[in-house]
């Protein structure tokens, strides 16, 4: 196309049209990736309008997207100035490696973000039900409530703590290796799992424990 227009204009307006079209290339890319971000942004408010996500969820899931078409714009711009393909794969790999690395060291927290992304899609329980933690099905662990449910933690009013308000503060890793026994909002808990019954091997040795005898009274001579 740049060879067309220098034949069809003056031979002043060469050196012009070498600054002019990167120029305009660069403006409609900024502008293409300015809409395109716009146009996404909107369609996650949508989704997350219909499918009731949290706002918590939106969060990230816009930072990504606004990333990576600023990233894919960014690139595109570094080639229009001129930077050859192979610096920019190079760079490209540089930053894969060290993200990769990072995305390795941050493991622990990532997974209670991806876990969070989880409880808010596929809704295992939801803020006002009553969950209970469990190794096992018969083995009992955290009861409470759910008061908040955010991107590190979930947090439960403990419902057997003696104190009332006493909150516990799960993470959402923790939940996905858990049997979790869920009561919807509504539906009581019963007493049996509020007030749980004492240990029977403990029963049995108190069973087993001699009944106390009293003390003989001392003789008395008259």
């Amino acid at each position: 196309m740049l060879p067309r227009l220098k034949t069809a204009l003056p031979v002043w307006m060469h050196d012009w049209l070498d600054i002019i079209v990167p120029s305009v290339q660069i403006v409609l890319i900024v502008l293409a990736a300015l809409l395109l971000q716009r146009l996404l942004l909107r369609i996650i408010m949508r989704a997350s309008d219909h499918y009731q996500f949290p706002h918590e969820l939106l969060t990230p899931i816009n930072a990504v997207v606004r990333w990576l078409i600023l990233g894919s714009a960014g690139l595109l711009v570094l080639e229009r100035l001129g930077v050859s393909a192979a610096v920019l794969w190079t760079a490209f790999t540089g930053f894969a490696t060290v993200g990769a690395v990072a995305f390795f060291a941050a493991w622990s927290v990532l997974s209670n973000l991806f876990c969070a992304f989880l409880i808010f899609t596929v809704g295992p329980f939801r803020v006002g039900d009553h969950i209970e933690l469990l190794d096992t099905a018969d083995k009992p662990g955290a009861l409470g409530r759910v008061m908040d449910i955010n991107l590190l933690y979930t947090t439960l009013e403990d419902a057997t703590a003696p104190e009332p308000g006493t909150l516990l503060q799960i993470p959402n890793t923790l939940i996905f290796q858990r049997v979790v026994r869920r009561w919807r909002a509504g539906t009581p808990v019963p007493e049996s799992r509020l007030h749980p019954a004492p240990d029977s091997a403990a029963c049995a040795a108190t069973a087993r424990e001699p009944a106390s005898t009293p003390a003989p009274k001392p003789a008395s001579f008259p």
